[in-house]
């Protein structure tokens, strides 16, 4: 019984030093602290915008480099005619006034040929071939090569 209270007393005595020596390291660290704050405060204020701005500046970086693209479906009716009951319109035809010159590159159009590919098979200059494009854009009032055969084929002037 006298060990257990002599071990009981040792250990009240050892957490009692344990405590004043944690406060005291503490409070040394605390003045530490406290000294390097007041010597170095220009220092750490110089410190802590740096780490500010640069903060600043990898998030600016990462919100501006993401592409802004957006993907947008857009469902479009497409017209497709049935191959054995083409007629086509010549009605239309004069009414728009194509001539067959044209009419015979808006069909290459049509097959996928280019205006190189075009100007070849029919034996004229590059330049021609994309003149007679823009009279065919013109009659047909559309701007672009997959426009005028889509609306000539709505049209019924190339199968």
């Amino acid at each position: 019984m006298l060990s257990i209270m002599k071990w009981f007393r040792n250990y009240k005595t050892a957490i009692l030093y344990g405590i004043s020596l944690f406060v005291l390291l503490f409070f040394l660290k605390w003045l530490e602290l406290r000294y390097i704050l007041f010597d170095h405060s220009l220092e750490i204020y110089i410190g802590s915008i740096a780490v500010l701005f640069t903060a600043l500046g990898i998030w600016l970086a990462l919100k501006l480099s993401k592409p802004k693209t957006k993907t947008i479906i857009v469902e479009k009716e497409v017209f497709i005619p049935k191959e054995e009951d083409f007629t086509m319109n010549q009605a239309l035809i004069e009414k728009l006034e194509l001539s067959a010159r044209e009419l015979e590159i808006l069909d290459l159009m049509a097959q996928g040929n280019s205006n190189q590919e075009i100007a070849n098979s029919i034996f004229v200059s590059l330049s021609t071939v994309k003149t007679h494009n823009q009279n065919i854009f013109e009659k047909l009032d559309v701007k672009r090569r997959t426009q005028a055969i889509e609306k000539a084929k709505r049209l019924q002037i190339i199968p």
